[in-house]
C-alpha cells in the first residue's frame, strides 16, 4: 500500500514539473502584435539575465521630456550568448538603441529584435529567432 501511495505522489509531482514550463511559457504571437513596431532610446535600468527570456528596463525619454520606463522581453540566454551576447554585454546606465515590437495590451512593453550600444555601434540580435548581425 505504501509503494502505490510513493508511486502515485511521484506521478503527481512529475506530472506538475512536466506543465509547469507550459504554463509559464508564452508565445510571441499571444503577447505581441507584429504590426506594431518600435525603435527605443534610452538608459538602461535593469538587467535580469535569467531563464525563460532576459530582460532589462529601458529609461527613454518621451517629448514632453518625461522619462518612462519601458520592459523589453529578449530571447533565452543561452540563445543570446550564441548569437554574442554575455551576461556584460549591457549594464545599467548604457545607453542603447532598440528595435522592438509592441506589446498587444498597449502597455510599456515590448519583444526587443536587436539592440545597438550607443558606445560601441555594436549592434545585437536579441530576440530567440534573430541571428548575430553581419558586421
Amino acid at each position: 500500500m505504501k509503494s502505490s501511495a510513493l508511486g502515485l505522489a511521484a506521478t503527481i509531482c512529475g506530472t506538475f514539473l512536466a506543465v509547469t514550463p507550459l504554463v509559464a511559457h508564452h508565445s510571441f504571437s499571444a503577447e505581441y502584435d507584429s504590426k506594431k513596431q518600435v525603435t527605443l532610446k534610452g538608459t538602461v535600468s535593469k538587467v535580469e539575465w535569467m531563464n525563460p527570456h532576459v530582460y532589462f528596463y529601458l529609461d527613454v525619454n518621451d517629448e514632453s521630456g518625461s522619462i518612462t520606463n519601458w520592459a523589453l522581453e529578449m530571447g533565452p540566454p543561452n540563445g543570446l550568448e550564441r548569437s554574442g551576447w554575455t551576461r556584460n554585454t549591457m549594464k545599467v546606465g548604457d545607453e542603447v538603441t532598440v528595435e522592438a515590437t509592441l506589446a498587444k495590451d498597449n502597455s510599456k512593453q515590448a519583444n526587443a529584435r536587436s539592440v545597438t550600444m550607443t558606445s560601441t555601434g555594436k549592434k545585437l540580435g536579441a530576440a530567440s529567432s534573430e541571428r548575430a548581425p553581419q558586421q
